[in-house]
């Protein structure tokens, strides 16, 4: 069997030694359609409003993982070795950093009480949100790179910032976010304090409300732009190309919701890994800006990228850390 790949077309002299691909609009279709048959194969799966178990959750995260990689094959046959380690790159930078979203979800529905048989809907919905956030954020930022190259600055700098504040990781991370977006829906629409089942919406005083499931998804989005901003320049450091850039987000992001139910109650077990998330942070953003004078290949960053994680994770299991009693059980709220 051969492969035609004529379509796909690799180009010389690629912007910043990254490829550059002619990617025809029916590749784009082809993604958006499996996207959308991925999401909906998984919303049909949880209609029911079950309570993940750890097994399950564990089997689906594997799968979600397969899909990722299995489009990396998909990347290599049409496009070469280059992008596929773009692609890659980017797909464990956004797989790593989305660490910091799954402990501020938990506790995000710990502050709405929010039980865990609704909270896969919550995040379905608030997933679906982030894929159109993130690809406005890569459109709009590989323009900017495009045109003006200082960006590279701006976006670096703001990485290595970040990487900092999360080396020194708040125990009240999403508290704020919780506030603000609560403030937000309120201006908007009256926010009731019950629970109406699964529902979004449902009626106070013969007047149309929102529901808390509904205000814990307005802050979700509201935490996915905060941390859009961090995650798109960092995969940008490792490739400009925005069909790679996209593809690695969205097979990344969704797979976001299995490991939520996986490691919502792991952040003391891996205790390291918030420093392994912010060193990396400082080395992407480091690496973007000063790739206008000199470009750090992005295998060698793809190494440093799964070489720190798997370092936190062997230290966090070789110096455990005694488990406190502050800190929520994001399981434990299927009691309420």
């Amino acid at each position: 069997m051969r492969f035609d790949l004529a379509p796909f077309s690799t180009r010389s002299g690629s912007r910043d030694q990254f490829v550059d691909l002619d990617v025809p609009a029916w590749a784009w279709l082809a993604l958006a359609a499996t996207i959308a048959v991925m999401l909906g194969i998984d919303l049909y799966r949880h209609r029911d409003d079950h309570e993940p178990s750890q097994k399950e959750a564990l089997i689906e995260s594997a799968i979600w993982v397969s899909f990722g990689l299995a489009f990396g094959g998909v990347i290599a046959l049409a496009f070469g070795g280059q992008a596929t380690t773009e692609y890659l790159s980017g797909y464990v930078i956004e797989k790593s950093l989305s660490v910091d979203n799954v402990f501020v979800w938990a506790m995000l529905f710990a502050t709405f009480k929010i039980p865990l048989k609704y909270q896969h809907r919550v995040l379905f919905w608030g997933i679906f949100g982030a894929l159109l956030l993130r690809g406005i954020f890569i459109w709009a930022g590989t323009a900017l790179i495009a045109k003006f190259w200082w960006v590279l600055l701006v976006f670096g700098a703001l990485l290595i910032v970040t990487g900092l504040k999360i080396l020194r990781h708040r125990n009240d991370e999403g508290e704020k976010e919780h506030t603000a977006g609560i403030r937000l829906l309120k201006k908007v629409m009256p926010v009731s304090d019950e629970l109406d089942g699964h529902k979004f919406f449902t009626k106070v005083n013969a007047k149309r409300a929102a529901t808390p499931l509904f205000a814990a998804l307005v802050v979700v989005e509201l935490t996915d732009v905060i941390f859009a901003v961090d995650s798109v320049p960092a995969i940008l450091a490792v490739s400009n190309e925005p069909f790679l850039v996209f593809a690695s987000n969205a097979f990344a992001i969704m797979g976001l919701r299995a490991m939520y139910f996986l490691l919502a109650n792991a952040k003391e077990k891996f205790h390291f890994l918030s420093h392994a998330l912010g060193i990396i942070l400082i080395y992407v953003g480091v690496k973007m800006s000063i790739s206008h004078w000199y470009h750090i290949d992005t295998l060698v960053s793809l190494g440093v990228i799964v070489g720190l994680l798997s370092l936190s994770i062997w230290a966090s299991l070789k110096f455990p850390k005694a488990f406190g009693g502050d800190d929520v059980d994001a399981h434990a709220l299927h009691d309420h």
